[in-house]
Protein backbone atom coordinates (compact mmCIF):
# COMPACT_ATOMS: atom_id res chain seq x y z
CA UNK A 1 0.00 0.00 0.00
CA UNK A 2 1.25 3.32 -1.03
CA UNK A 3 2.78 5.74 1.48
CA UNK A 4 5.86 7.10 3.46
CA UNK A 5 8.71 4.93 4.08
CA UNK A 6 9.83 3.74 6.96
CA UNK A 7 7.25 1.58 8.05
CA UNK A 8 8.25 -2.38 8.43
CA UNK A 9 7.51 -4.47 5.66
CA UNK A 10 5.17 -7.51 6.07
CA UNK A 11 6.25 -11.12 4.66
CA UNK A 12 2.59 -12.72 3.47
CA UNK A 13 2.30 -16.80 2.91
CA UNK A 14 2.64 -17.38 -1.00
CA UNK A 15 4.30 -14.16 -2.04
CA UNK A 16 5.76 -11.08 -0.44
CA UNK A 17 4.04 -7.46 -0.03
CA UNK A 18 5.89 -4.25 0.25
CA UNK A 19 3.41 -2.66 2.95
CA UNK A 20 4.07 1.03 4.05
CA UNK A 21 1.28 2.25 6.30
CA UNK A 22 0.09 5.24 4.40
CA UNK A 23 0.89 8.63 6.12
CA UNK A 24 -1.73 9.64 9.38
CA UNK A 25 -2.80 12.40 11.18
CA UNK A 26 -2.32 12.48 14.74
CA UNK A 27 -5.92 12.13 15.29
CA UNK A 28 -6.03 9.23 12.81
CA UNK A 29 -3.72 7.14 14.45
CA UNK A 30 -4.96 7.92 17.77
CA UNK A 31 -8.34 6.97 17.44
CA UNK A 32 -8.47 4.17 14.65
CA UNK A 33 -5.27 2.55 15.16
CA UNK A 34 -6.28 2.10 18.97
CA UNK A 35 -5.18 -0.96 21.04
CA UNK A 36 -9.07 -1.43 22.41
CA UNK A 37 -11.81 -3.64 20.58
CA UNK A 38 -14.14 -1.41 19.64
CA UNK A 39 -13.66 2.11 18.54
CA UNK A 40 -16.58 4.23 17.87
CA UNK A 41 -15.40 7.32 16.35
CA UNK A 42 -18.11 10.30 15.44
CA UNK A 43 -16.52 12.71 12.97
CA UNK A 44 -16.83 15.50 10.26
CA UNK A 45 -17.34 14.28 7.08
CA UNK A 46 -13.57 14.28 4.76
CA UNK A 47 -11.15 14.66 7.45
CA UNK A 48 -9.93 11.28 6.90
CA UNK A 49 -11.90 8.47 8.75
CA UNK A 50 -12.62 6.29 5.78
CA UNK A 51 -8.82 6.41 4.40
CA UNK A 52 -7.55 5.47 7.75
CA UNK A 53 -9.56 2.54 8.01
CA UNK A 54 -9.00 1.09 4.95
CA UNK A 55 -5.51 1.11 6.08
CA UNK A 56 -6.41 -0.25 9.37
CA UNK A 57 -8.44 -3.18 8.03
CA UNK A 58 -5.77 -4.30 5.29
CA UNK A 59 -3.25 -4.35 8.57
CA UNK A 60 -5.31 -6.45 10.20
CA UNK A 61 -5.50 -8.76 7.29
CA UNK A 62 -2.22 -8.74 6.77
CA UNK A 63 -1.43 -9.44 10.45
CA UNK A 64 -4.02 -11.95 11.40
CA UNK A 65 -4.78 -13.64 7.98
CA UNK A 66 -4.68 -16.85 6.84
CA UNK A 67 -6.47 -18.21 3.90
CA UNK A 68 -10.16 -18.53 4.82
CA UNK A 69 -10.58 -15.61 7.15
CA UNK A 70 -12.81 -13.20 6.87
CA UNK A 71 -12.45 -9.27 7.20
CA UNK A 72 -15.45 -7.00 6.50
CA UNK A 73 -16.37 -3.22 5.24
CA UNK A 74 -20.01 -2.79 6.32
CA UNK A 75 -21.61 0.30 4.78
CA UNK A 76 -25.83 0.91 4.53
CA UNK A 77 -25.55 0.75 0.99
CA UNK A 78 -23.48 -1.49 -1.99
CA UNK A 79 -22.90 2.06 -3.53
CA UNK A 80 -21.11 2.84 -0.42
CA UNK A 81 -19.39 -0.39 0.04
CA UNK A 82 -18.45 -0.41 -3.71
CA UNK A 83 -16.18 3.19 -3.31
CA UNK A 84 -14.31 1.53 -0.36
CA UNK A 85 -13.96 -1.34 -1.95
CA UNK A 86 -12.26 0.61 -5.17
CA UNK A 87 -10.11 2.86 -2.87
CA UNK A 88 -8.67 -0.09 -1.68
CA UNK A 89 -8.02 -2.32 -4.49
CA UNK A 90 -6.08 0.71 -6.06
CA UNK A 91 -3.39 0.65 -3.33
CA UNK A 92 -2.69 -3.23 -3.13
CA UNK A 93 -0.45 -4.36 -6.20
CA UNK A 94 -2.32 -6.51 -8.37
CA UNK A 95 0.95 -9.18 -7.35
CA UNK A 96 -1.07 -9.16 -3.96
CA UNK A 97 -4.65 -9.95 -4.21
CA UNK A 98 -7.12 -11.16 -7.11
CA UNK A 99 -10.18 -9.76 -6.68
CA UNK A 100 -13.28 -9.85 -7.65
CA UNK A 101 -15.72 -6.56 -8.75
CA UNK A 102 -18.74 -8.19 -8.60
CA UNK A 103 -18.82 -9.58 -5.21
CA UNK A 104 -16.55 -6.43 -3.96
CA UNK A 105 -13.86 -9.30 -2.53
CA UNK A 106 -10.20 -8.76 -2.66
CA UNK A 107 -7.89 -12.21 -1.54
CA UNK A 108 -4.79 -11.37 -0.32
CA UNK A 109 -1.77 -13.88 -0.93
CA UNK A 110 -1.74 -14.77 2.56
CA UNK A 111 -5.41 -15.47 1.87
CA UNK A 112 -6.99 -13.43 4.11
CA UNK A 113 -10.26 -12.67 2.25
CA UNK A 114 -11.45 -8.75 3.02
CA UNK A 115 -15.48 -8.46 1.70
CA UNK A 116 -16.98 -5.48 1.48
CA UNK A 117 -21.12 -5.50 2.02
CA UNK A 118 -24.19 -3.52 1.95
CA UNK A 119 -26.27 -3.86 5.62
CA UNK A 120 -29.77 -2.92 3.37
CA UNK A 121 -30.70 -6.49 4.76
CA UNK A 122 -29.39 -7.73 8.39
CA UNK A 123 -30.29 -10.76 7.82
CA UNK A 124 -27.73 -11.04 5.18
CA UNK A 125 -25.15 -10.46 7.82
CA UNK A 126 -25.62 -13.51 9.93
CA UNK A 127 -23.34 -16.52 9.74
CA UNK A 128 -19.72 -15.82 9.01
CA UNK A 129 -16.67 -15.53 11.36
CA UNK A 130 -15.32 -12.45 10.99
CA UNK A 131 -11.91 -11.33 12.02
CA UNK A 132 -11.85 -7.63 12.33
CA UNK A 133 -14.90 -5.00 10.52
CA UNK A 134 -15.12 -1.71 9.59
CA UNK A 135 -18.39 -0.37 9.81
CA UNK A 136 -19.13 2.74 7.66
CA UNK A 137 -21.75 5.58 7.77
CA UNK A 138 -23.09 3.98 11.04
CA UNK A 139 -25.75 6.45 12.05
CA UNK A 140 -27.07 5.70 8.33
CA UNK A 141 -27.00 1.68 9.07
CA UNK A 142 -30.08 0.27 10.97
CA UNK A 143 -29.67 -1.08 14.71
CA UNK A 144 -30.41 -4.39 13.48
CA UNK A 145 -27.58 -4.79 11.13
CA UNK A 146 -25.19 -3.63 14.31
CA UNK A 147 -26.34 -6.55 15.85
CA UNK A 148 -25.60 -8.81 12.98
CA UNK A 149 -21.84 -7.77 12.41
CA UNK A 150 -21.77 -7.85 16.31
CA UNK A 151 -22.63 -11.53 16.79
CA UNK A 152 -19.87 -12.38 13.50
CA UNK A 153 -17.26 -10.72 15.79
CA UNK A 154 -18.31 -13.25 18.96
CA UNK A 155 -16.02 -16.41 17.95
CA UNK A 156 -13.08 -14.98 16.68
CA UNK A 157 -13.24 -11.99 19.27
CA UNK A 158 -12.57 -9.61 16.40
CA UNK A 159 -11.97 -5.91 16.48
CA UNK A 160 -14.26 -3.28 14.62
CA UNK A 161 -14.38 0.60 14.10
CA UNK A 162 -17.44 2.23 13.96
CA UNK A 163 -17.35 5.52 11.95
CA UNK A 164 -19.93 8.08 10.77
CA UNK A 165 -21.21 11.63 10.66
CA UNK A 166 -23.59 12.78 13.66
CA UNK A 167 -27.17 12.11 12.45
CA UNK A 168 -29.12 13.41 15.86
CA UNK A 169 -28.88 11.40 18.77
CA UNK A 170 -32.29 8.64 18.25
CA UNK A 171 -30.08 6.13 16.42
CA UNK A 172 -28.03 3.06 18.40
CA UNK A 173 -24.25 4.80 16.78
CA UNK A 174 -25.27 7.89 19.02
CA UNK A 175 -26.06 5.55 21.51
CA UNK A 176 -22.96 3.42 21.57
CA UNK A 177 -20.78 6.32 21.42
CA UNK A 178 -21.73 6.92 24.54
CA UNK A 179 -21.44 4.33 26.35
CA UNK A 180 -17.82 4.42 24.58
CA UNK A 181 -17.28 8.35 25.98
CA UNK A 182 -18.12 6.72 29.49
CA UNK A 183 -14.99 4.79 28.91
CA UNK A 184 -16.79 1.11 28.81
CA UNK A 185 -14.33 -1.62 29.57
CA UNK A 186 -12.77 -2.57 25.96
CA UNK A 187 -14.27 0.53 24.18
CA UNK A 188 -12.52 4.42 22.51
CA UNK A 189 -14.25 7.50 21.48
CA UNK A 190 -12.82 9.48 19.33
CA UNK A 191 -14.05 12.92 17.88
CA UNK A 192 -13.03 14.43 14.92
CA UNK A 193 -14.33 18.19 13.46
CA UNK A 194 -13.71 19.95 10.74
CA UNK A 195 -10.98 22.25 12.93
CA UNK A 196 -9.04 18.78 13.26
CA UNK A 197 -8.59 18.43 9.78
CA UNK A 198 -7.74 22.12 8.74
CA UNK A 199 -5.14 22.25 11.58
CA UNK A 200 -3.74 18.94 9.83
CA UNK A 201 -3.55 19.98 6.49
CA UNK A 202 -6.65 17.41 5.03
CA UNK A 203 -9.26 19.94 4.58
CA UNK A 204 -8.47 23.86 4.06
CA UNK A 205 -10.15 26.69 6.69
CA UNK A 206 -11.66 28.27 2.93
CA UNK A 207 -13.49 25.15 2.59
CA UNK A 208 -15.15 24.83 6.06
CA UNK A 209 -16.50 28.58 5.79
CA UNK A 210 -17.72 27.86 2.39
CA UNK A 211 -19.76 24.96 3.95
CA UNK A 212 -20.79 26.90 6.86
CA UNK A 213 -22.36 29.57 4.59
CA UNK A 214 -24.39 28.12 2.21
CA UNK A 215 -25.40 25.12 4.32
CA UNK A 216 -28.72 25.29 7.11
CA UNK A 217 -27.10 25.36 10.48
CA UNK A 218 -28.15 22.21 12.02
CA UNK A 219 -26.68 20.61 8.79
CA UNK A 220 -23.60 22.29 9.15
CA UNK A 221 -22.93 21.63 12.81
CA UNK A 222 -23.75 17.70 12.77
CA UNK A 223 -21.58 17.79 9.03
CA UNK A 224 -18.70 19.45 10.28
CA UNK A 225 -18.51 20.36 13.75
CA UNK A 226 -19.89 16.56 15.23
CA UNK A 227 -22.32 18.41 17.27
CA UNK A 228 -25.92 16.51 17.28
CA UNK A 229 -29.00 18.27 16.18
CA UNK A 230 -31.72 16.95 19.58
CA UNK A 231 -34.17 17.01 17.01
CA UNK A 232 -32.27 14.25 15.19
CA UNK A 233 -32.59 14.80 10.86
CA UNK A 234 -35.78 16.46 11.20
CA UNK A 235 -35.49 19.64 8.97
CA UNK A 236 -39.69 20.61 10.62
CA UNK A 237 -38.52 20.56 14.39
CA UNK A 238 -40.82 17.68 16.08
CA UNK A 239 -42.24 20.79 18.69
CA UNK A 240 -43.35 22.82 16.01
CA UNK A 241 -44.88 19.96 14.38
CA UNK A 242 -47.16 19.55 17.29
CA UNK A 243 -47.76 23.44 17.49
CA UNK A 244 -49.32 23.31 14.04
CA UNK A 245 -51.76 20.49 14.80
CA UNK A 246 -55.75 21.52 14.42
CA UNK A 247 -58.81 19.78 13.31
CA UNK A 248 -60.06 19.43 9.71
CA UNK A 249 -60.62 22.78 8.76
CA UNK A 250 -64.64 23.24 7.38
CA UNK A 251 -63.63 25.99 5.26
CA UNK A 252 -63.81 26.22 1.64
CA UNK A 253 -59.93 25.44 -0.04
CA UNK A 254 -58.28 28.40 -1.79
CA UNK A 255 -55.47 26.31 -3.05
CA UNK A 256 -54.16 22.66 -3.40
CA UNK A 257 -51.14 20.97 -3.44
CA UNK A 258 -51.23 17.25 -5.19
CA UNK A 259 -48.39 14.39 -5.33
CA UNK A 260 -49.15 12.20 -8.05
CA UNK A 261 -48.67 8.47 -7.15
CA UNK A 262 -45.36 6.56 -8.14
CA UNK A 263 -44.87 2.60 -8.02
CA UNK A 264 -46.53 1.82 -4.71
CA UNK A 265 -46.85 5.57 -3.25
CA UNK A 266 -49.85 7.27 -2.53
CA UNK A 267 -51.86 9.99 -4.62
CA UNK A 268 -52.08 12.68 -1.69
CA UNK A 269 -54.46 15.77 -2.17
CA UNK A 270 -54.68 18.63 0.47
CA UNK A 271 -56.37 21.58 0.40
CA UNK A 272 -55.40 24.89 2.00
CA UNK A 273 -58.41 27.12 3.35
CA UNK A 274 -58.08 31.33 3.50
CA UNK A 275 -56.00 30.75 6.82
CA UNK A 276 -53.65 28.09 5.02
CA UNK A 277 -55.26 25.28 7.20
CA UNK A 278 -55.81 22.25 5.67
CA UNK A 279 -59.02 22.22 5.07
CA UNK A 280 -59.57 18.74 2.35
CA UNK A 281 -57.12 16.02 2.68
CA UNK A 282 -57.75 12.50 0.70
CA UNK A 283 -54.85 9.61 -0.06
CA UNK A 284 -55.36 6.89 -2.43
CA UNK A 285 -54.01 4.41 -4.82
CA UNK A 286 -56.35 4.28 -7.48
CA UNK A 287 -56.19 3.74 -11.72
CA UNK A 288 -54.78 7.03 -13.71
CA UNK A 289 -57.92 7.70 -15.00
CA UNK A 290 -60.16 6.98 -12.02
CA UNK A 291 -57.36 9.53 -10.02
CA UNK A 292 -57.56 12.24 -12.69
CA UNK A 293 -61.23 12.05 -12.14
CA UNK A 294 -60.72 12.41 -8.51
CA UNK A 295 -58.54 15.49 -8.38
CA UNK A 296 -60.66 17.25 -11.25
CA UNK A 297 -63.95 16.75 -8.62
CA UNK A 298 -61.85 17.80 -5.64
CA UNK A 299 -60.45 21.14 -7.25
CA UNK A 300 -63.21 22.50 -8.83
CA UNK A 301 -61.15 25.07 -10.82
CA UNK A 302 -59.30 26.41 -7.57
CA UNK A 303 -55.57 26.55 -7.79
CA UNK A 304 -53.79 23.84 -7.67
CA UNK A 305 -49.91 22.96 -7.84
CA UNK A 306 -49.21 19.16 -9.58
CA UNK A 307 -45.71 17.49 -9.55
CA UNK A 308 -44.68 16.88 -12.60
CA UNK A 309 -41.45 15.24 -12.25
CA UNK A 310 -40.95 12.02 -14.77
CA UNK A 311 -44.13 10.21 -15.55
CA UNK A 312 -46.12 12.98 -13.61
CA UNK A 313 -45.45 15.44 -16.35
CA UNK A 314 -47.80 14.27 -19.41
CA UNK A 315 -50.53 13.51 -16.53
CA UNK A 316 -50.24 17.07 -16.05
CA UNK A 317 -50.91 17.60 -19.86
CA UNK A 318 -54.21 15.93 -19.32
CA UNK A 319 -55.19 18.08 -15.84
CA UNK A 320 -54.23 21.15 -17.90
CA UNK A 321 -56.04 20.11 -20.51
CA UNK A 322 -59.29 19.82 -18.71
CA UNK A 323 -58.62 22.78 -16.50
CA UNK A 324 -56.45 26.38 -16.41
CA UNK A 325 -55.90 25.89 -12.54
CA UNK A 326 -53.33 22.90 -12.80
CA UNK A 327 -49.91 24.37 -12.76
CA UNK A 328 -46.64 22.06 -12.24
CA UNK A 329 -43.41 21.64 -10.30
CA UNK A 330 -40.48 20.05 -11.24
CA UNK A 331 -38.23 17.72 -8.33
CA UNK A 332 -34.75 18.20 -8.43
CA UNK A 333 -32.84 18.15 -5.39
CA UNK A 334 -32.19 22.13 -5.62
CA UNK A 335 -35.67 22.54 -6.17
CA UNK A 336 -36.89 20.70 -3.27
CA UNK A 337 -34.70 21.73 -0.53
CA UNK A 338 -36.25 25.28 -1.39
CA UNK A 339 -39.78 23.89 -1.47
CA UNK A 340 -38.89 21.95 2.12
CA UNK A 341 -37.05 24.18 3.78
CA UNK A 342 -40.15 26.63 2.71
CA UNK A 343 -42.47 24.20 4.66
CA UNK A 344 -40.13 24.13 7.39
CA UNK A 345 -40.56 28.12 7.74
CA UNK A 346 -43.95 27.83 7.49
CA UNK A 347 -44.87 25.31 10.20
CA UNK A 348 -41.95 26.83 12.59
CA UNK A 349 -43.61 30.04 12.72
CA UNK A 350 -47.14 28.01 13.00
CA UNK A 351 -48.13 30.02 9.52
CA UNK A 352 -50.23 26.63 8.63
CA UNK A 353 -52.38 24.07 10.19
CA UNK A 354 -53.16 20.17 9.42
CA UNK A 355 -55.16 17.45 11.35
CA UNK A 356 -53.50 14.74 13.55
CA UNK A 357 -53.03 11.46 11.85
CA UNK A 358 -51.19 10.38 8.58
CA UNK A 359 -49.99 13.70 7.61
CA UNK A 360 -48.77 14.51 10.96
CA UNK A 361 -47.07 11.30 11.44
CA UNK A 362 -44.80 12.05 7.64
CA UNK A 363 -43.85 14.87 8.75
CA UNK A 364 -42.33 13.58 11.95
CA UNK A 365 -40.36 11.11 10.41
CA UNK A 366 -38.93 12.85 7.37
CA UNK A 367 -35.20 13.58 7.30
CA UNK A 368 -32.74 15.59 5.40
CA UNK A 369 -29.41 13.79 4.71
CA UNK A 370 -26.15 15.78 3.42
CA UNK A 371 -24.70 14.11 0.65
CA UNK A 372 -21.78 14.53 -1.65
CA UNK A 373 -21.28 15.43 -5.52
CA UNK A 374 -23.63 13.56 -7.13
CA UNK A 375 -25.32 14.84 -10.78
CA UNK A 376 -23.61 18.25 -10.49
CA UNK A 377 -25.37 18.83 -7.13
CA UNK A 378 -23.80 18.88 -3.59
CA UNK A 379 -26.11 19.71 -1.00
CA UNK A 380 -29.10 18.57 1.43
CA UNK A 381 -31.69 15.71 0.56
CA UNK A 382 -35.07 15.36 1.85
CA UNK A 383 -36.94 12.16 2.21
CA UNK A 384 -38.88 9.61 4.46
CA UNK A 385 -36.80 6.78 5.31
CA UNK A 386 -36.62 3.76 3.27
CA UNK A 387 -39.49 2.04 3.61
CA UNK A 388 -41.72 4.99 4.46
CA UNK A 389 -43.41 7.53 2.63
CA UNK A 390 -43.25 11.35 2.28
CA UNK A 391 -46.17 11.97 -0.26
CA UNK A 392 -48.41 14.21 2.29
CA UNK A 393 -45.26 16.33 2.43
CA UNK A 394 -44.93 16.73 -0.70
CA UNK A 395 -48.82 17.49 -1.45
CA UNK A 396 -48.73 20.07 1.74
CA UNK A 397 -44.86 21.65 0.79
CA UNK A 398 -46.61 21.93 -2.99
CA UNK A 399 -50.03 23.58 -1.39
CA UNK A 400 -48.23 26.04 1.16
CA UNK A 401 -45.77 26.88 -1.99
CA UNK A 402 -48.70 27.86 -4.22
CA UNK A 403 -50.44 29.88 -1.80
CA UNK A 404 -51.45 33.34 -2.68
CA UNK A 405 -48.74 35.37 -1.49
CA UNK A 406 -47.15 32.46 -0.33
CA UNK A 407 -44.00 34.38 0.58
CA UNK A 408 -45.54 36.10 3.39
CA UNK A 409 -46.35 33.27 5.22
CA UNK A 410 -42.68 32.63 6.05
CA UNK A 411 -41.36 36.46 5.34
CA UNK A 412 -39.28 35.41 2.46
CA UNK A 413 -39.18 36.51 -1.09
CA UNK A 414 -38.09 33.46 -3.73
CA UNK A 415 -36.26 36.00 -5.64
CA UNK A 416 -33.70 36.35 -2.04
CA UNK A 417 -30.40 34.39 -2.04
CA UNK A 418 -29.89 31.03 -1.31
CA UNK A 419 -28.11 31.48 2.00
CA UNK A 420 -31.48 33.87 3.14
CA UNK A 421 -33.65 31.60 3.01
CA UNK A 422 -31.17 28.88 4.66
CA UNK A 423 -31.03 31.60 7.83
CA UNK A 424 -34.45 31.90 8.06
CA UNK A 425 -35.04 28.55 8.03
CA UNK A 426 -33.09 28.03 10.79
CA UNK A 427 -34.94 30.38 12.90
CA UNK A 428 -36.78 27.91 15.16
CA UNK A 429 -33.82 27.33 16.89
CA UNK A 430 -31.71 24.14 16.75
Amino acid sequence: MKGERGMPERALRGGRINYVRPKLTDYQIRDIFCKERIAVIEASTKVGKTAACIAWLLEKAIELGKPGRLFWWVAPSYRQAEIAYGRLKRNIPEASRIHNDGKLKIVLVNGAIIEFRSGELADNLYGDNVYAMVIDEATRLGEDAWWACRSTLTKTEGMVRIIGNIKGTKNWAYNLARKAEANEPGMHYGKITCYDAVKAGIISKEEVEEARRILPENVFKELYEAIPNQMGSNPFGLDYIKSCIKPLSDRAPRVFGIDLAKSQDWTVIIGLDDNANVCVFDRFQMPWHETKNRILRLVKGKKALVDSTGAGDPILDELQRSSKAFHGYHFSPQSKQKLMEGLASAIQSVRIGFPPGIIVSELESFEFEYRGKSNNYEGVYYSAPQGCHDDCVVALALAVYHFPNAASMWDVNWSQTSDKIQKLFMQGGY
